[in-house]
């Protein structure tokens, strides 16, 4: 566990075709059901410091007590998640470390000497995507869980422990706990 950030939560993997990792996950590794948000617009999202939207769709499940996220950029918006695919890259981009204190948290990061990369203030919660402090390798991911977010995170985690393998994919409309069935 980070002394700095806590327990890492999730391992996010950058995409070309989410259909297809999806089907890796599941029929390969054994891991699901994935619930598949397909092509949101992440509005009031900065990038750079600099607005952005880009239009992504994304898959979760969980692993034990680590989430996992497909994530699949469809437009040319700029983003952390187009930079990795310009450059010719697919696989792991970030983890993530989940806060219900983001103010505090990001506050105490910021003077540590992180910066952010890019920021996403859509409904349910916020998130950033901060520098490794001269690392440029894996991203850090602050992700707020509180509310509806958090809830939605837990229903997932409770329905992939019980997953026997079949309905591997299940389509949602909403990153929100009533927009999952089971």
């Amino acid at each position: 566990m980070s002394h700095r950030f806590g327990e890492i939560r999730q391992v996010a993997y950058l995409v070309k075709d989410i259909g297809q990792a999806m089907r890796h996950w599941t029929e390969v590794l054994g891991i699901g059901p994935f619930f598949l948000v397909e092509k949101i617009t992440a509005h009031g999202s900065t990038y750079r410091g600099q607005p952005s939207s880009p239009q992504l769709s994304l898959a979760m499940s969980q692993s034990g007590p680590v989430q996992i996220e497909l994530i699949q950029q469809h437009n040319d918006a700029p983003s952390q998640f187009l930079d990795y695919v310009n450059a010719g890259f697919e696989g792991q981009h970030h983890i993530a470390f989940w806060t219900r204190q983001f103010d505090a948290d990001m506050a105490r990061y910021l003077n540590e000497g992180f910066e952010v990369l890019s920021t996403a203030n859509t409904p349910p919660n916020r998130n950033a995507f901060l520098t490794a402090c001269g690392h440029a390798g894996t991203l850090i991911e602050i992700s707020e869980i509180s509310g509806s977010k958090g809830s939605y995170f837990e229903k997932i985690a409770r329905i992939a422990a019980a997953w026997d393998g079949t309905n591997p994919v299940r389509k949602v409309t909403s990153m929100t706990p009533d927009a999952i069935e089971g």
